[in-house]
């Protein structure tokens, strides 16, 4: 019987392990005297690392360039708003601003629109304030006393719903929705909403000034005070309701979603800076 080294084509070799293929430094030293003897120009291999470094200017996902895109993180631009709006309404109503705040307003469609809302003792201002043009849009005057619903939780959406947006907020109703018709309800440009919702801006952590103005808590904390003393005033006159604080998931009624779908990826309710058009 003949064994496998005598077939044909076949020569047997060394196996031998990975780390002996490769040449080793002695070995590389020496080749490299060799060469020197017989190449009259000395050749140098330099084998120190780069030191030299690739960044990119400006660096997308740095937060101050990303907070620069809002008017509103402009110097001065909140402050200028917030005194246009106190002295408005000094000069028609009289009231005192006790504060302020920055929010996001989600509409029944489930758009986003940035607000201003202030707090006198009577009535809560909800202010679309044009950052751009420094100017005030349009202000919604809701009296504290016709206040009779507040509902704080998670938002929620119909199972077929293709638009979902995730966090909390916080509902404010001052009538019944009972009484909300239907061309209303389907109408996205519908002032006759009943109610009005809100969750927090997103600037709310590019600093401790906005960290304070863009909570939803120290809103509630302050509004919830306020909406008892003027329900007590209230009261004493005979025409006061009962306010009524629940916690429970806030109900967003948007099924396909589409309208909101493209302007909330778009920042459309907040004044923006849209980047440069021509040449």
């Amino acid at each position: 019987m003949s064994t496998i080294g005598s077939f044909e084509g076949f020569q047997p070799v060394s196996l031998k392990q990975e780390e002996e293929d490769q040449p080793s430094e002695n070995d590389h030293l020496s080749t490299k005297k060799e060469n020197l003897g017989k190449d009259p120009g000395p050749r140098r291999i330099s084998r120190q690392q780069s030191m030299t470094k690739a960044t990119l200017y400006p660096n997308p996902y740095h937060q101050p360039y990303v907070s620069r895109k809002y008017f509103v993180t402009r110097p001065g631009a909140i402050e200028t708003a917030v005194e246009d709006l106190k002295g408005h309404i000094a000069q028609t109503s009289g009231e005192k601003v006790q504060g302020f705040w920055l929010l996001t307003e989600i509409d029944h469609w489930n758009n986003e629109k940035e607000k201003i809302l202030l707090l006198t003792d009577k009535t809560l201002l909800i202010c679309k304030y044009d950052f751009i043009m420094l100017s005030c849009v349009q202000m919604q005057q809701v009296p504290l006393s016709a206040i009779c619903r507040i509902c704080l939780g998670t938002f929620v959406f119909p199972g077929m719903s293709l638009d979902k947006r995730p966090g909390e907020g916080l509902r404010i109703f001052w009538g019944s929705t009972d009484r909300w018709s239907l061309l209303s309800r389907w109408n996205p440009w519908s002032t006759e909403v009943p109610y009005a919702t809100f969750t927090e801006h997103p600037m709310k952590q590019t600093s401790e000034k906005f960290l304070e103005i863009c909570k939803l808590s120290g809103f509630t904390s302050k509004l919830l005070p306020a909406l008892e003393n003027a329900h007590k005033n209230s009261a004493g006159s005979g025409s006061g309701k009962e306010l009524m604080v629940l916690t429970q998931p806030i109900l967003i009624e948007t099924y396909t979603g589409l309208m909101s779908f493209i302007g909330n990826r778009n920042k459309l309710g907040y004044s923006l800076a849209r980047g440069s058009i021509g040449f």
